[in-house]
């Protein structure tokens, strides 16, 4: 009897060993590899790219019977809506699901565009200022300060006025906003970078300033850049969210995550909902572009790497 008590324990023992073996490497594989923001950032780019076909409705369909209806599950079964809305309907009975979706479409083409012409002009002049030095340099340097020192939310709605609010001023004031972060961090890159002994030599060897630039400087740049442009991304599409609600961003009816946000904001006591899922999704997609980003920076720092390993 006592042996088979004592081979039930090990067993029971074994089996527990097991178990704590198999959720800690799940636990490591996670920890080591970006798989949900990849999750929320892969859902985030195929609604993007597939909104027209996989939406239920057309973002701008209006039914005012169903005006504030609830989620599916919340819906009552005596309720006179129409027809059922899995996140519910906004206050003039446009599908928050589907708006969502093609919110999700131009939060990222507006960031896209925006973060490429801010890195273009950013990784440009933090190369050129610690490349030449001297006046060049101070000359950048003081403008990124003045930059900064800018209140870019009363610059933007100073913009939207004169000029309008569409898409394109949107994509332009998003674009000055962008090109700043990167040039104190290629700059510092590019100081460390410009003393190493293969650029030296390719000094020496006679290679022009351009060359050595984009062949030598450039290569060693790309991870921080990489880092910053994603969390650039988020920054971006949090800061569309921002202007969108305050009425300096998109321009209605067209789906934007911070224009839904700020037209639901009247009926948070009794359609929550018109506000929140939007607000949800701008929260998971800036915090996964947050945590690529740190993911990015570790896996591309050896020291780092190491002490993760």
């Amino acid at each position: 009897m006592s042996e088979l008590s004592t081979t039930y324990r090990a067993s029971a023992a074994d089996e527990r060993f097991r178990t704590r073996s198999r959720i800690g490497l799940v636990y490591s594989f996670v920890r080591r590899w970006p798989i949900l923001p990849g999750i929320v950032l892969a859902a985030l780019v195929f609604s993007a790219i597939f909104a027209p076909w996989i939406a239920p409705q057309a973002p701008n369909v209006q039914a005012l019977r169903d005006r504030n209806a609830p989620p599916v599950w919340l819906a009552d079964e005596e309720g006179t809506w129409t027809q059922s809305y899995l996140l519910g309907a906004d206050q003039v009975g446009r599908d928050v699901l589907s708006r969502i979706i093609h919110g999700a479409r131009i939060s990222l083409a507006v960031a896209g565009v925006a973060l490429l012409s801010g890195l273009l002009v950013g990784v440009t002049l933090g190369l050129v200022a610690a490349w030449y030095g001297g006046v060049i340099d101070e000359v950048i340097a003081r403008a990124v300060d003045i930059w900064h020192a800018l209140p870019f939310l009363l610059v933007a709605i100073v913009v939207v006025t004169l000029f309008g609010g569409s898409l394109t001023v949107l994509m332009g004031v998003l674009a000055m906003v962008s090109w700043a972060g990167f040039v104190r961090n290629v700059r510092a890159d590019v100081l460390t970078l410009r003393e190493r002994e293969y650029v030296l030599m390719a000094r020496v060897c006679g290679a022009s300033a351009p060359r050595v630039i984009v062949r030598h400087i450039l290569p060693g740049v790309v991870p921080t850049i990489m880092v910053i442009a994603t969390l650039a991304v988020g920054g971006l599409i949090l800061t569309e969210a921002t202007l969108s609600f305050l009425g300096a961003g998109i321009p209605a009816p067209t789906p934007s995550w911070g224009l839904m946000v700020s037209e639901g904001r009247e009926y948070l006591t009794t359609a929550w909902w018109s506000s929140f899922f939007p607000g949800l999704a701008i929260f998971l997609v800036v915090m996964s572009l947050n945590f690529m980003g740190d993911w990015i920076r570790d896996f591309t720092d050896p020291r780092l790497r190491q002490q993760a390993d």
